[in-house]
C-alpha cells in the first residue's frame, strides 16, 4: 500500500511534466527573444536572467525592456508591467479556490508560477472533474519555467549574432502564443462573445489609448462581458481529452 500511495503523486508529476513539452516549444523561442531585445536595450547577461527568474511574465519583460531602453520615469515602468500583468490577478482569482486547501507556502509558490498555461490547463483539469493537486501543477509548472530561464540565457548570450529578429519573425510568437491559449477555452458556454469583447475593446484601446493598457482594458472587458452573461464558466463536454486544440 505504501508504494502505491507514492506511486501516485509520481504518476501526477510525470502527467504535468508531459503536458508542459509542447508548451515548451513555444514558450522557448519568445523567452530567446526576450533575452535578444533585453540585451539591445543595454541588459546584461545577467540582467536578463535575473528579470526572467523574478518577474517571469514574458510579456510585462518586453514591456519593460522597452521602457528601460527609452528612459522613462521608474514609475511609469512600474505601473505599465502592472497594467500587463493585470490579467494574472484575474487569474489568481479564478483558480484560488483549489488552491485554498494547500498550505500557504505551497499556494505563494503556486501563484508565482501561475503563467498563462498553467491558468489554461489548471482549468482544463478542473473542468474534465480532476482534482488539482500541487504534485501536478509542480510537474508542469517546473519545466516550464526552468526553459523560460535558460531560454532568456540563450537568447541574451547568442542574439546578438542575428542582427534583425523581427525580419524572421520572432516577434510574432506572443501573439501567436495567446491566441492558442484562447482558443483551449472556444467549447465553453459563451465564449465567442467575451472573446468577441475583449478583442474589440483591446484593439480599440490600443488605437485610442495605448499600448500596455489596452491588454488590461481588453481583459476587463471580457469579465464584464462574462458576469452579465448567465454560464459564461459553465464547461461543455468534450468527445475526446484533447479535443480543445
Amino acid at each position: 500500500m505504501a508504494l502505491e500511495a507514492e506511486a501516485i503523486p509520481r504518476n501526477e508529476f510525470l502527467e504535468g511534466a508531459a503536458l508542459s513539452m509542447p508548451i515548451i516549444l513555444g514558450v522557448a523561442p519568445f523567452g530567446a527573444l526576450f533575452g535578444m531585445v533585453a540585451i539591445q536595450q543595454g541588459f546584461t547577461v545577467a540582467e536578463a536572467v535575473f528579470m526572467s527568474a523574478s518577474v517571469y511574465g514574458g510579456a510585462s519583460q518586453l514591456v519593460g525592456v522597452d521602457l528601460f531602453g527609452s528612459r522613462v520615469a521608474p514609475w511609469l515602468i512600474v505601473l505599465s508591467i502592472f497594467a500587463v500583468n493585470f490579467r494574472h490577478v484575474l487569474y489568481s482569482a479564478a483558480v484560488g479556490r483549489h488552491f485554498a486547501r494547500w498550505p500557504l507556502m505551497r499556494q505563494a509558490i503556486a501563484y508565482f508560477l501561475l503563467v498563462d498555461p498553467m491558468f489554461a490547463e489548471s482549468e482544463r483539469r478542473v473542468s474534465r472533474g480532476q482534482t488539482l493537486h500541487f504534485t501536478w501543477y509542480m510537474g508542469m509548472a517546473i519545466p516550464i519555467y526552468v526553459s523560460w530561464v535558460l531560454a532568456t540565457w540563450i537568447g541574451a548570450t547568442f542574439g546578438p549574432l542575428i542582427p534583425n529578429a523581427h525580419a524572421i519573425g520572432l516577434d510574432f510568437i506572443l501573439p501567436l502564443y495567446f491566441f492558442c491559449i484562447v482558443l483551449t477555452f472556444r467549447t465553453r458556454a459563451n465564449w465567442l462573445p467575451i472573446a468577441a469583447a475583449s478583442a474589440v475593446s483591446s484593439v480599440v484601446a490600443f488605437h485610442t489609448i495605448g499600448s500596455p493598457w489596452h491588454v488590461t482594458i481588453g481583459a476587463v472587458a471580457g469579465v464584464i462581458v462574462g458576469a452579465l452573461m448567465p454560464g459564461a464558466g459553465a464547461a461543455q463536454p468534450e468527445e475526446t481529452e484533447g479535443g480543445n486544440l
